[in-house]
């Protein structure tokens, strides 16, 4: 059984954390469920704005309510029962937050699916989950007598977040409410949140709400507090200054690429005083992004987190007393997480392995998998890590996953596309670093004979795969692609000799 690694520095708040006899660390004293956290900050700030949406509507925490508790009495009246699964194609917006909690106080399970997906990936998602109700754009809400479950407790699903696994299949990382609590009380010591700030906080949701970062370490982190959550639907860079600046917007979590285009705008000089917290995560970073980051909000506290979607959101964090002279790592582990090495090389570096209450129980209806990835209580991670004093560095990751602006593009889901391609013989897909993304996906291609059609290869894969996941830099070989003597292609030799050329236009 592996045994958990020194916390190192540890410097965040451990009061009123008790282990238990299965070794797991929980803190005291949650609510029982997302809806009865929900309910009470609607007592205590019925008048309070809960969310805002950006060119949209605006509503308090009673307001909020009411509308989430008619799609509750809709969904019933519709004959969703305890423990269904309703699924949201919804975009980013008021409706979707409705949605999201009106489905939690029906008792049922959320399914927030990635509206980039394509419609085979979106099919599979609605099978594998055996949802029976799909809230969809351009749809009205589900509306009945209102209606809110009482008596929901930690252990009860809550919502299944699809994620895409290396079989080229999306897995559904099934959340508790207990997964969910352990995740905002989590946010709110590793950030430094003043609990007490709670209905003058505003953050700004610039990522996508399907994501774990924006529902789970965002918008519920807010409605935990009585906070504001004020969405942007559509990102681009004009709109984030604008809104940072008219809603007067004091945290920030996103992704690099986000602070990075902002950075790089001509109305940068914007008046961003007022922003006090500023969190990335989700994709590396340039530590000449943390510079710049440092130097033009001088007055915020800077954060790295770190996690997965099988975590909830946090694993560790970085916080701002260690941002500028360690940005290449992500922190330490957050208070109720352990975390172990296995299989650890030489140089010290081992899959990272992650114990916790925010780890969620396996997959949905994957047992195979589910019996790999959780085993012995601990979550496989499948990335490679340094710990070092406790800071955890992530040097690698096992599972070629490519980290595009916060979207994981698993390599070999690419690859199985790519193998019904027109004209492609051979085909390996790997990370391309890029300084705003993070990493673009790359792939090299072997013609099957004669030139290759490079412009109906992407036509193809644009068919079958979400728009994130088609490649934006394309090399042809002439050449079969390096394997070891098992037949595995090698990666590390493909990124090391490979000449890229410019980015396809997207």
């Amino acid at each position: 059984m592996p045994h958990p690694l020194d916390r190192g520095a540890a410097p965040f708040d451990t009061a009123g954390i008790t282990r238990g006899a299965d070794g797991i660390a929980r803190y005291d004293h949650l609510a029982p469920s997302v809806v009865a956290m929900v309910r009470a900050s609607v007592e205590r700030h019925p008048d309070v704005e809960a969310v805002v949406e950006v060119g949209g509507e605006r509503v308090t925490y009673a307001e909020l309510w009411d509308r989430a508790a008619a799609v509750a009495g809709g969904l019933v009246l519709d004959g969703v029962r305890r423990g269904d699964r309703v699924a949201s194609l919804l975009p980013a917006g008021l409706d979707w937050v409705v949605g999201f909690l009106g489905t939690l106080l029906a008792g049922a399970v959320v399914v927030p699916v990635n509206t980039r997906f394509a419609a085979p990936e979106v099919e599979h998602v609605l099978a594998d989950s055996g949802a029976v109700a799909v809230l969809r754009p351009g749809t009205p809400l589900p509306s009945g007598h209102p209606q809110a479950l009482d008596d929901l407790v930690p252990g009860d699903l809550a919502a299944i977040f699809y994620t895409s696994g290396t079989t080229g299949r999306p897995k559904g990382a099934r959340t508790t409410h207990g997964n969910f609590l352990s995740n905002v009380e989590t946010a709110i010591r590793v950030i430094g949140i003043d609990r007490a700030e709670g209905p003058s906080l505003r953050n700004l949701v610039s990522v996508p709400l399907f994501h774990v970062t924006g529902c789970n370490s965002q918008l519920l982190v807010q409605l935990g507090l009585g906070g504001t959550t004020v969405v942007l639907p559509v990102f681009d860079g004009a709109s984030f200054v604008r809104t940072v600046v008219d809603e007067r917007i004091d945290t920030l979590v996103s992704v690099p690429a986000i602070y990075g285009l902002t950075l790089a705008r001509d109305d940068v000089e914007a008046d961003l005083s007022r922003v006090r917290r500023l969190t990335y995560g989700g994709a590396p970073i340039a530590p000449a992004l943390v510079r710049r980051l440092l130097q033009r909000l001088p007055q915020a506290r800077l954060g790295n987190g770190f996690g997965l979607t099988e975590t909830s959101s946090i694993a560790t964090f970085l916080p701002h007393e260690w941002a500028a002279e360690h940005p290449d790592s992500v922190g330490f582990a957050a208070p109720v997480v352990d975390l172990a090495l296995a299989d650890v090389d030489e140089a010290g570096v081992g899959q990272l392995l992650i114990r916790g209450p925010n780890v969620v129980d396996g997959y949905w209806a994957a047992p195979g998998a589910t019996a790999t990835t959780f085993v012995e209580g601990w979550l496989h991670s499948g990335d490679l890590a340094r710990v070092d004093d406790g800071l955890v560095r992530i040097v690698d990751r096992a599972k070629d996953v490519i980290n595009r602006g916060g979207e994981n593009v698993y390599s070999v889901e690419v690859e199985n596309a790519l193998a019904g391609a027109p004209g492609v013989a051979d085909a390996a897909v790997v990370g391309v670093p890029d300084d705003v993304m993070g990493e673009k996906v790359g792939a090299v291609l072997v013609p099957a004979a004669g030139e290759l059609d490079v412009d109906a290869v992407v036509t193809y894969l644009q068919t079958r795969l979400a728009d994130f996941k088609v490649p934006q830099y394309v090399a042809v070989s002439r050449e079969p692609l390096p394997r070891n003597p098992g037949g595995k292609l090698l990666k590390r030799t493909l990124r090391d000799t490979t000449s890229w050329g410019p980015p396809l236009p997207r």
